[in-house]
């Protein structure tokens, strides 16, 4: 697994990445090829926030997690991914290595979380609805004026492509456009 640590706003020492590096390098038994790991390193008002992001055979998994303390908010962030890559086994099997959710006795595994039951994708409700052109200001409007936290739209401004604008839980809003 390929490692990538940024530190915003905070200078931690080595033995936190290599703490990082160990725990989350103990996904890597879940991915055939090679993965790459980006943690990134924060503090605000007293809490250590740690972001994982791992990348592998397109396949893109997060979690984000705030604690007092550095290295519990890395194994939260641990425990949350394979919470995570167990909830969806079934639908990811195809993905990842084959044999990587038989359970193997670790030297220093502490954590025997019982496997969650998969939930079902079940679609409760479909609309159907012209998506119109228009800018990205007059979608956010549009998503305002309707209540909803996303609004899907074809943005005049970049040929007509597929967007969606969206409201972020920190604040203002996010686009999402497509790439083709």
């Amino acid at each position: 697994m390929k490692f990538s640590f940024t530190d915003k706003k905070v200078t931690l020492p080595k033995s936190v990445h290599a703490y990082a590096e160990k725990k989350v390098g103990k996904l890597d038994r879940y991915f055939d090829g090679e993965a790459d790991a980006s943690v990134v390193f924060s503090v605000e008002k007293d809490r250590n926030n740690v972001e994982v992001t791992v990348r592998a055979g397109g396949t893109i998994l997060r979690s984000a997690q705030s604690t007092p303390d550095m290295f519990a908010s890395i194994d939260a962030a641990v425990a949350d991914i394979e919470r995570q890559l167990r909830k969806n086994k079934a639908r990811l099997e195809k993905r990842l290595k084959k044999g990587a959710f038989v359970r193997a006795p670790e030297v220093d595994e502490t954590s025997f979380v019982p496997d969650e039951p998969e939930e079902e994708y079940a679609v409760v409700r479909a609309k159907r609805f012209p998506i119109k052109p228009m800018s990205v200001e007059e979608a956010i409007l549009q998503m305002n004026l309707v209540g909803h936290t996303f609004f899907a739209f074809r943005n005049e401004d970049a040929g007509g492509a597929f967007s969606v604008v969206y409201k972020r839980q920190n604040g203002g809003y996010g686009l999402i456009e497509d790439d083709t």
